[in-house]
């Protein structure tokens, strides 16, 4: 890449001296009127004939349209390129069309020669065209050519631009060079909250939480887009109990939110679980009538997907005036999270009958539905589809579904065997899934195949030290399953601890296992008990599975370790806490054990409540001593 190090000597002029017959200015106007009217490139492309016929090809103000709409509207980038380099004198108004159109193509090498270029033949700069071609460093991360950018603003006396120093902020701060963005930052006015919002963003880009969240406390008065930028950086980087904070403090100080807030803050309760601040920021869609699009109709429908209700996900998706593929792909997803199969596949035949053409993430989100249903021909049915009557051919992710779902229906060794035939290498995620079909099904020598795979090539992660240590104490290799674990140790690699959460009167409450930290831990813990005596009892028959606690210690060490798990003291907690009848729903972070899948049927029969859990995997719905899975998952 060259680089701008010409000295700007000259002057640019608009309009420059054509060389062809100046257009009169009725003519140009019904000529720009004529152009800014086009639907096509094509018509434009007739037009542009007409204007040749004429004589006025060199005429800037028409080049200008021409360039602008060819590049930008159309996304014609090469026919714009013709009609700059066939144009005569060209200026600093022709250059910066091309140039953004460059930049709106993404050809951001191409937008910063061509402003070389423009330097080179003592052309000058003006504003627009600066916080073009910075945009162009930002974005290629072009530190060197930014900042001799920001050297021509020095020279040129544009430091004052208010719209360049904003660009220079989001440049540095894009290429992480935060110094120069602060320096630049300290110059504006104070309190400048378009400013500050640049540089919150860039810092949430970068993972900066806690400087974001300094600086953000340091604006006086923040509008609707600032606090908007506050709650998406702290979702993007997984602070949702935080960007949940930041929401209700916006609300607080009775400023609006707008359509990109509602969709952050319910993408924030998806993944939390927060039901009912999302129900209320779905009745705040409602109360001020913002139009449920595909955004946030899509946003709403993965939200009550994700928090548990999925038959309130499905009436949003039948009141959406408008539906699209992304729309489709919401529901598909939901419906195969909460293990109703047949409805998302039939959710999937209903979306190719209106004719819509699937995605590579439709596909996903029904073999998904496949696999938690264990509808194994369907599946293999639909996978080979895709390449034959979609023309979607297969990647990891769908190979990864067909593996789970040999795995689940008690297949590995076919499931290992559809690897070893795959065209790409498998990822650390199916071939952990398949480690689990393993240990689930008993098949220790595969398991250790597979695990040594995942080991030899530098893949395994703490699930996988896990699981292969899980198999070996099951087949009662207490010794080789400590030696797992050691293995562990010393590659510094921990186990992710259980956690589950629960929400309770609009406030999100989490526990780990055998956690005394809540304030009303004695009531948690004396229901826990009561429940345990009653489970026990001869009436409902309830036998602790002391085998699935994989450490070599005393049946009773193993009852107590099992009565402790985080989904357990969340359930009591929702118990004591909330309203008889009322649905609780517990959202954790690993899979559901046997046991505590046993124990949460006979809970829900026992209080007659709904018990809506959310694991790694799925959803189960527990009611009337059963669950929606069929106990298969």
């Amino acid at each position: 890449m060259s680089y701008c190090t010409v000295t700007i000597a000259g002057h640019s002029i608009y309009p420059p001296n054509p060389i062809s017959i100046p257009a009169s200015s009725s003519h140009r106007k019904q000529t720009i009127s004529l152009l800014q009217k086009c639907k096509h490139i094509n018509q434009i492309q007739s037009i542009h004939a007409k204007i040749i016929r004429n004589g006025h090809e060199h005429d800037p103000f028409i080049v200008f349209e021409l360039i602008r709409l060819s590049s930008s509207t159309f996304n014609s980038i090469d026919y714009a390129c013709k009609v700059f380099h066939h144009t005569h004198n060209q200026n600093v108004y022709l250059y910066t069309s091309l140039i953004d159109g460059f930049v709106f193509s993404r050809s951001y090498v191409d937008a910063i020669r061509l402003y070389c270029q423009m330097i080179s033949e003592s052309i000058l700069p003006d504003n627009y065209v600066i916080t073009s071609v910075l945009k162009a460093c930002g974005s290629l991360l072009a530190v060197r050519e930014g900042r001799e950018v920001h050297g021509q603003v020095l020279k040129l006396g544009l430091s004052s631009n208010r719209s360049i120093r904003l660009k220079l902020m989001e440049f540095y701060c894009k290429c992480g060079e935060f110094k120069d963005a602060i320096q630049v930052f300290d110059e504006m006015p104070d309190c400048d909250v378009v400013a500050s919002t640049v540089v919150i963003t860039c810092y949430f880009d970068h993972g900066s939480v806690e400087r974001a969240i300094d600086l953000f406390n340091r604006v006086k008065t923040k509008d609707t887009v600032c606090w908007t930028a506050m709650i998406d950086g702290l979702v993007r980087n997984g602070e949702m109990s935080r960007a949940l904070d930041v929401f209700r403090e916006m609300q607080r100080e009775n400023v609006r939110p707008n359509e990109v807030t509602i969709v952050c803050v319910l993408s924030a309760c998806s993944q939390m679980g927060a039901l009912e601040l999302g129900r209320w920021v779905h009745s705040y869609v409602g109360k001020y009538q913002i139009e449920l699009n595909h955004f946030v109709g899509g946003a709403l429908i993965n939200m009550y997907s994700r928090c548990g209700d999925i038959d309130e996900a499905q009436r949003v998706f039948e009141v959406m005036k408008e539906r699209n593929v992304i729309t489709y792909n919401s529901i598909i997803v939901g419906l195969a999270l909460h293990g109703r199969s047949i409805e998302a596949i039939e959710m999937f035949r209903q979306m190719l009958r209106r004719g819509l053409k699937p995605s590579s993430v439709t596909f996903v989100g029904v073999l998904k539905a496949c696999s938690h249903g264990g509808l194994l021909d369907l599946g293999f049915e639909i996978f080979h589809s895709m390449a034959k009557d979609h023309g979607i051919e297969p990647q990891i992710e769908h190979y990864g579904c067909m593996v789970d779902l040999l795995g689940r229906v008690g297949r590995p060794e076919e499931a290992y065997n559809f690897i070893t035939g795959m065209k790409m290498a498998p990822d650390h995620i199916m071939l952990g899934a398949l480690l689990s079909a393993c240990k689930i099904h008993g098949n220790l020598e595969l398991g250790e195949k597979i695990a040594k795979t995942l080991l030899d090539c530098g893949k395994a992660d703490s699930g996988t030290y896990t699981l292969l240590s899980n198999v070996y104490a099951l087949s009662g290799k207490w010794e080789e399953a400590a030696q797992m674990r050691a293995k562990m140790k010393e590659a510094g690699i921990r186990k992710e601890p259980g956690c589950s959460s629960i929400e309770v009167n609009n406030e999100i409450y989490e526990f780990m296992l055998g956690d005394i930290r809540h304030p009303q831990r004695e009531e948690i813990y004396k229901k826990l008990q009561e429940l345990n005596k009653i489970l026990r009892s001869s009436q409902q028959g309830y036998s602790p599975a002391t085998e699935t606690v994989l450490h070599d210690i005393e049946d009773k060490d193993k009852e107590w370790a099992l009565s402790i798990h985080s989904e357990r003291l969340a359930i009591c907690y929702g118990l004591i806490s909330t309203k008889p009848s009322t649905t609780i729903r517990v959202v954790k972070n690993l899979r559901v054990c046997n046991d505590c899948h046993s124990m949460i049927k006979l809970i829900a029969k026992l209080t007659n409540r709904k018990i809506v859990v959310r694991d790694r995997n799925r959803f189960h719905h527990f009611e009337n001593g059963t669950c929606s899975c069929g106990d298969y998952w």
